[in-house]
């Protein structure tokens, strides 16, 4: 198993500023599986990471509705997509997934997506401490492991 990185985060401050060190490191075809219970802080790290991306605050509704939110980021294409409300993992396919293997693709609910989920990802976690919340971070792939290093 990969090393795990595990940081505080003290208020939401500190979940955009783990977006923006980690925004650096993404490139195209990357796959972001963001755990969590509802409150965690999932949508709020897609905000801050698409905002960092785009290099500007950007509105960044949740798609727990529409299932799946696309955003230009200087010429890589985003997916954001919040999977709690799909009941089939197969589902997955007419949201355009198959689609994302050149842009980034943030999944918020990821393990709906069962043999759907890539195993080649960096797996996010999000906790609520009564200190504010916990982010792991765990690398899936050595490409993953070494780029962790840099944050």
């Amino acid at each position: 198993m990969a090393d795990s990185l595990e940081l505080h985060l003290a208020d939401e401050a500190a979940t955009a500023r783990l977006a923006a060190r980690l925004a650096p490191h993404l490139k195209a075809g990357d796959v972001i599986a963001l755990h969590g219970g509802l409150g965690a802080g999932k949508t709020t790290f897609s905000r801050a990471l698409i905002s960092a991306l785009r290099g500007t605050p950007t509105e960044v509704p949740s798609p727990t509705y529409t299932l799946v939110q696309t955003y230009d980021a200087h010429g890589l294409t985003i997916y954001h997509f919040d999977l709690y409300r799909i009941e089939d993992p197969d589902e997955v396919t007419e949201l355009g997934w198959d689609e994302t293997a050149g842009g980034l693709a943030l999944i918020e609910w990821p393990l709906k997506a069962g043999d759907n989920l890539p195993a080649w990802r960096l797996d996010l976690t999000l906790e609520q401490t009564a200190e504010g919340r916990t982010a792991r971070l765990e690398p899936h792939g050595e490409d993953w492991q070494s780029r962790l290093h840099g944050i």
